[in-house]
């Protein structure tokens, strides 16, 4: 047991540093080539940071471990838009794009819905499910393309590399999620068996919050660095991400089932991912005030005491 919790720290520990260098090299290559700052923030750093869950995911899938496979989804994303942007918000007044306000959210929310329609459908997500959710992941690429050369990086303060080191940076962030998304997985079920708590409860707390740590870490880097577009950008893209790649990608490998009981956490996902979009119009348009960050961190305590009390 000790060695579990041992190599399952180990784990997150590799998967942290490796998404460090893989968003470090994808952020070079990105100034390299004079990509706009929101558009950074929804596909490579969305990416880098989605890695975690993409990795621990795939280990998931191979092992049939589904309520792992969906929790660590739901919990990824939950985690995000309340604690991510709420302990961002609470540092400085998160200021979001128009085009963010009025399509990207509402990208995310028919995105989380569409999960939900076809998780209930049959009680699973199919291998033609995950080609649906990848269909749609490819039409949200299409959508960023018309922006991509927007507002050029010109002038950041990302750290431009060379192309050689660039790519070494992104090869070993790659290797080291590997790695650390298998100790993770492995060591999670050891933990969740000998407490008998369920595969779900563990999929929505441990392995999520370890695997969000990185968009917390990036997000809350960029806000203290005047970065609103990137830190907006990553946690939008990175639940785009984890709901149409992650889940895609794992229904490809096997049929993934789906437990009933995470309803109720689906439900609360959509409710939230509303509150973050009517939020932008309360009050002062187009921002997230530090009391509404507040109010969001506030919930995501209620909700793991809801975890710890349903489990």
């Amino acid at each position: 047991m000790l060695f579990a919790v041992l190599f399952l720290l180990i784990g997150f520990v590799i998967l942290i540093k490796g998404a460090d260098l893989l968003i470090d090299g994808a952020s070079s290559l990105a100034k390299k080539l004079s990509i706009s700052e929101i558009a950074i923030g929804l596909t490579i750093v969305a990416f880098g940071t989605s890695a975690p869950e993409l990795i621990v995911n795939v280990f998931a899938s191979l092992g049939g471990h589904h309520e792992i496979t969906f929790g660590n989804i739901l919990g990824s994303n939950i985690f995000n838009i309340l604690m991510v942007l709420g302990i961002t918000g609470i540092i400085s007044t998160i200021v979001v794009q128009r085009n963010t306000i009025l399509k990207e959210i509402p990208f995310l929310l028919v995105a989380t819905l569409l999960v939900f329609g076809l998780s209930l459908w049959n009680s699973d997500l199919s291998f033609f499910d995950g080609i649906i959710l990848l269909a749609f992941l490819i039409i949200f690429f299409i959508y960023v393309i018309g922006f991509l050369k927007a507002k050029p990086l010109l002038g950041s303060d990302i750290k431009e590399r060379s192309y050689l080191v660039t790519f070494i940076m992104m090869i070993l962030g790659i290797t080291g999620l590997f790695f650390g998304g298998k100790f993770v997985v492995d060591n999670a079920v050891i933990i969740a068996r000998h407490f008998v708590v369920s595969e779900k409860f563990i999929g929505l707390t441990i392995v999520a919050l370890g695997t969000s740590l990185p968009e917390l870490v990036t997000s809350v880097i960029a806000i203290t660095k005047g970065r609103n577009d990137l830190a907006i950008g990553n946690v939008i893209g990175s639940n785009l991400f984890n709901i149409l790649l992650v889940l895609g990608v794992s229904s490809l490998i096997a049929p993934i089932h789906y437990n009933m009981a995470l309803n109720i956490d689906f439900i609360f996902l959509s409710v939230i991912t509303i509150m973050l979009f009517t939020s932008m119009f309360v009050g002062k348009k187009h921002r997230l005030t530090k009391v509404e960050a507040i109010l969001f961190v506030f919930l995501y305590l209620l909700y793991l005491v809801f975890l710890f009390i349903r489990k």
